[in-house]
């Protein structure tokens, strides 16, 4: 048997199920033992400014609805166990059947962390390039190499505001 390698796979879930899908699913590879095969699950979000009476804030939505992100490494034989998962309905692809993300994705969704060599510190002044901050302009306050984050404060809705941003997410000015 070939060795199998680990890709990224798109899950459609009953819309609002995505959690306990991905509950579920963490249940399922406990039960049978599917750690070596199935690696990571995410419900992709996304930051996005609300405003609401008057204030506005930051907040975590849902980027697609009734899908959630799985890494495994697939054959044949983990499809029932994937597909009979209370919540999931099934693979997004055609006819139901596995499709795997593109690179392209994988980097739209920033499902893989990409390691940035950097050398940001506390006080550098950065430009945000990526992101629902993007084109906005802060100063970091601390760094943390082990994460790859920085914490920075940028202007928002007229005061300081501190966000923990990803290095690839920022840029030295």
């Amino acid at each position: 048997m070939e060795e199998l390698t680990a890709k990224w796979y798109v899950l459609h879930t009953y819309s609002g199920y995505e959690q306990v899908a991905k509950d579920n699913l963490e249940v399922v590879i406990k039960k049978y033992h599917l750690e070596d095969r199935i690696f990571d699950i995410v419900i992709p979000m996304e930051e996005v400014v609300e405003e609401k009476n008057g204030k506005k804030k930051l907040v975590s939505k849902k980027l697609l609805p009734s899908y959630i992100l799985v890494k495994i490494k697939y054959a044949d034989d983990l499809w029932h166990n994937i597909t009979r998962t209370r919540g999931i309905t099934g693979f997004a692809g055609p006819k139901g059947r596995p499709l795997p993300l593109t690179e392209e994705e994988i980097r739209k969704l920033h499902l893989e962390k990409t390691v940035v060599d950097s050398d940001l510190k506390a006080f550098d002044r950065i430009e945000v390039i990526d992101g629902p901050l993007n084109t906005f302009v802060g100063t970091i306050t601390s760094v943390n190499l082990a994460t790859q984050k920085c914490q920075v404060n940028v202007e928002m809705f007229g005061r300081e505001t501190e966000v923990e941003l990803d290095f690839s997410q920022v840029r030295k000015i």
